[in-house]
């Protein structure tokens, strides 16, 4: 049989997109999968939605405190039982070849860590800038001056490096989870190939401009006890590496 894949998902007000995503997993040809959503008490009927589908695979869980999308991620982690972790919002979309395609690689080529390209959407899926290539191997290093792990594109064999929680006090909690593991980790492989669509929603967390400089400034300050001048280097590589990535001049 085929390794176990958990599915990580928190959950938050996502009623208006939570079916397409919740499609996107039950259409993977990769059968043998968990899928573990934390629901961080949502306001609206996205709990309704997901229990609408009857399919032992999916385990949702609905907090009773509101703790952010890291804690929620962390609950799932903890209750998760799969070789490989796979982590998918509530309102992004995976082709149906991603888990199969995925875990192939990790087995053929001995991967701890994968990550593969990615469509970068508008709230309608469609896409709005260049797809984002998975063209590097990743390593410590060159993740500190940007990161090119999305949770949408990236898997992890917990058989080979055990599982790593998210911060819970960090805005930029992915980026800092990240770095933590390929701490342990030579390196994470890329695949060449677009299989998942990110939603740039123009109200998440990642868009909001305003604090997200001092927040990543405390990734390097804080989680990685970097000095405050070798923060400071690190933080103005990763604006301008993401002026890069998202500026529309360059896409």
């Amino acid at each position: 049989m085929k390794d176990l894949v958990s599915i990580i998902t928190p959950c938050y007000n996502s009623a208006e997109f939570i079916e397409e995503t919740i499609h996107s997993v039950l259409n993977q040809t990769y059968e043998n999968w968990e899928w573990l959503i934390t629901d961080d008490l949502s306001k609206d009927n996205t709990v309704e939605i997901i229990r609408r589908y009857n399919d032992p695979r999916i385990k949702l869980h609905v907090l009773k405190q509101n703790g952010g999308a890291g804690n929620a991620r962390n609950k799932s982690l903890e209750r998760a039982q799969g070789r490989y972790i796979a982590f998918l919002d509530s309102d992004d979309y995976w082709y149906p070849e991603y888990l199969e395609t995925m875990t192939a690689y990790m087995q053929e080529h001995h991967a701890e860590l994968v990550y593969c390209n990615y469509s970068r959407c508008n709230e309608q899926l469609q896409p709005v800038l260049k797809d984002f290539l998975a063209d590097k191997v990743v390593t410590f290093s060159n993740l500190l001056k940007t990161c090119r792990l999305a949770p949408v594109s990236t898997m992890y064999d917990t058989k080979r490096v055990g599982k790593f929680l998210f911060p819970v006090k960090s805005k930029r909690e992915d980026h800092v989870m990240w770095l933590n593991l390929l701490k342990a980790i030579p390196e994470g492989m890329p695949i060449n190939k677009t299989m998942a669509k990110y939603r740039m929603r123009e109200n998440s967390v990642s868009r909001k401009k305003k604090n997200i400089i001092r927040d990543q400034y405390l990734v390097y300050k804080d989680f990685m006890g970097f000095s405050t001048l070798k923060s400071l280097y690190y933080t103005a590589n990763w604006a301008m590496n993401g002026f890069l990535k998202y500026s529309k001049i360059f896409n």
